[in-house]
């Protein structure tokens, strides 16, 4: 029994985990095409 709980408590962690990296990553990427589109907002004004 202690072993599943070990394992369960494994595989919440790793799902959190990845969930919170994930998070981080589309943040970037979100970071990433906000400043390409002031960019191209830029050069359409020009």
């Amino acid at each position: 029994m202690e072993d599943s709980l070990l394992w369960l408590a494994a595989a919440n962690v790793a799902v959190w985990a990845g969930t919170g990296l994930y998070l981080i990553f589309m943040a970037r990427q979100q970071r990433l095409l906000d400043k390409r589109l002031r960019q191209l907002e830029l050069l359409r004004d020009e």
